[in-house]
């Protein structure tokens, strides 16, 4: 379903300007369709184990291609993935959620929150500090262990303010952000059974969701 997507991604990638895009808006288009159609697919399968995104379309967790470039050095004009973040709200929620993202010989499964404001984040961390058995058993999961390999890549220097460098969890207390991340290949995306594997994922990842907006949700 995705080697179109995948096609034109790779084709962007050497031809990164607005005259090729223009001329190649079709193949753009029929790349966007199958992105799309994909995304269509996934939210109602998500929502039998999540039923809290509620009433979301793809048009609502889809990233555009066109890249801000205003106040980069990087004047590139067009991102070479597509990627959509199913959450409550779509793309904007404040809310933790599932990240689909495909990129030429970088494509990834995702989600959990990225970049939240400081006092949502510091809500979270105050949920694992409290709650550690209940983290602890989410994230040690033997099925969330194959399934991610880490919860993120960007940690603090020292403990946030407010916890403990001795607190049994503090390697999560740290985290920037939250985000359990799963590769796929560019094989993998031609697979018929890309979209199982994808809920799959996602399933897996669940628990971990509904921890964090546990924690959000809290005046």
């Amino acid at each position: 379903m995705l080697q179109d997507t995948l096609s034109f991604l790779h084709k962007l990638k050497e031809n990164n300007n607005r005259e090729w895009f223009n001329q190649n808006r079709q193949f753009y288009e029929k790349a966007k369709k199958h992105f799309v159609s994909f995304v269509e697919e996934l939210i109602p399968s998500i929502k039998e184990f999540d039923s809290s995104l509620g009433l979301i379309e793809a048009k609502d967790c889809l990233f555009r291609i066109y890249r801000d470039i205003r106040f980069s050095p990087n004047k590139v004009p067009y991102k070479t993935n597509m990627g959509a973040y199913i959450a409550r709200g779509g793309r904007k929620s404040p809310f933790a959620g599932y990240y689909f993202h495909v990129e030429p010989n970088a494509s990834f499964v995702s989600g959990g929150i990225y970049m939240a404001e400081p006092n949502t984040m510091r809500k979270v961390r105050m949920d694992i500090e409290t709650y550690q058995e209940k983290f602890l058993e989410i994230v040690e999961n033997k099925n969330f262990q194959n399934a991610f390999s880490s919860l993120g890549n960007e940690s603090l220097k020292r403990a946030p303010q407010g916890f403990s460098s001795q607190s049994p969890v503090v390697q999560y207390l740290m985290l920037k952000h939250i985000t359990p991340t799963h590769f796929l290949s560019d094989k993998a995306l031609e697979d018929p059974k890309l979209l199982g594997r994808v809920v799959d994922l996602f399933r897996a990842m669940y628990p971990l969701v509904d921890f964090i907006n546990v924690a959000i949700e809290q005046e």
